[in-house]
């Protein structure tokens, strides 16, 4: 015997059908990627002149020229300044513990340990243990280092 569904029915799965459709639309504003694109296996230290800061709900980034010991750029072979970013914490976050915009302005020179992209790109996520050392708008004599800078984020141990 075929049963007609009532008009309550009916409106319970319609509702039904959109809250689900609607958790399938909102999944991916809320998704969060793997760190398997970073090289854990691998620490490097960079000291640059930061040239943007994205802060971001899931991972704020800190874009900066690589710096020589002179403070100059450094130059690739493309004649171009060598460019590598490093994705933090999420802005809320990382804003505790005094890393803003206001903070860290562009061209402020920064020393980062990260763990870099396994695909050789010039990026990385902060490294385990490492640290975000802020030296001011000019490298002080014997680098950017925990001794002349103040140092942020020292570790996500």
């Amino acid at each position: 015997m075929n049963r007609v569904p009532s008009p309550k029915s009916r409106r319970l799965a319609a509702l039904g059908a959109a809250a689900a459709a609607a958790a399938f639309v909102a999944a991916p504003s809320h998704a969060h990627h793997s760190f398997a694109m970073y090289d854990q296996t691998k620490q490097v230290t960079h000291t640059g002149r930061l040239i943007r800061f994205i802060p971001g709900a899931n991972h704020a980034q800190l874009l900066f020229e690589i710096v020589g010991d002179d403070g100059k750029p450094v130059v690739g072979a493309d004649g171009k300044p060598v460019t590598w970013g490093v994705e933090l914490g999420p802005a809320a976050t990382i804003a505790k513990q005094g890393v803003t915009v206001e903070s860290f302005p562009l061209g402020t020179v920064v020393t980062v340990t990260l763990n870099p992209l396994r695909n050789g790109k010039n990026f990385g996520a902060f490294a385990q243990g490492g640290r975000l050392i802020r030296c001011g708008k000019e490298i002080p004599a014997g680098g950017c280092t925990a001794d002349t800078g103040e140092t942020f984020l020292a570790s996500r141990d």
